[in-house]
């Protein structure tokens, strides 16, 4: 076992449990597991180079999610959740098709990396999915749920087991995160002064 990655996976779960609390202090734990998964992932082992680059754009968005949650941060303690309009969510999925297929050809073309086309569908997913994160919209995720789906069966075929076992309780920590962030949102419309 990878001591390295037995650290980024125990960042990676206290980072996404106080996600699903929109509690602001999931960054300081979200920004050091993206560093070591950016090392790990460009391994010769590994050679999973978009994961390794997204990881670099988790550590500035992060950045940036961090500056836009403490701003929102409620007195409660917890961040507001926004939901996207239909066009909004119909635009961000054709932009992840398109960003994926476009990412996915050019691995493939230029790269020697393994597994092209599934590690762009999960850099070009992650990318939205953590944009929307950061600007706290629901959808977040609905995507990090397809993201973590994927992602189990790639990491696994890498030998990356604790990733992969990651994966697995993210997909369920996302499910959860859905189902909270929706009761939240439902919470606050229904707190909403009638007009």
């Amino acid at each position: 076992m990878n001591p390295l990655e037995a650290l980024a996976t125990l960042l990676g779960l206290v980072n996404i449990g106080l996600i699903v609390r929109r509690s602001v202090w999931n960054y300081p734990f979200g920004l050091a597991m993206v560093a070591i998964y950016a090392w790990l992932f460009a391994q010769p082992d590994v050679r999973l180079y978009s994961d390794a680059g997204l990881q670099l754009f988790f550590f500035v968005v992060q950045l940036y999610g961090w500056w836009n949650w403490a701003r929102s941060e409620a007195a409660s303690g917890e961040v507001e959740v926004l939901l996207l309009p239909a066009a909004g969510r119909a635009l961000w999925l054709a932009g992840i098709a398109v960003a994926t297929l476009a990412w996915g050809a050019l691995m493939h073309r230029f790269t020697s990396a393994a597994l092209p086309w599934w590690d762009a569908f999960i850099a070009m997913t992650s990318v939205a999915a953590q944009l929307l994160m950061a600007r706290r919209y629901l959808e977040n995720w609905i995507l990090w749920i397809a993201v973590d789906a994927v992602a189990i069966g790639v990491y696994a075929a890498k030998g990356l087991m604790l990733t992969a076992f990651l994966y697995a309780v993210f997909l369920i920590m996302s499910a959860v995160g859905l189902a909270s962030w929706r009761k939240a949102r439902l919470r606050a419309a229904d707190e909403l002064p009638a007009a």
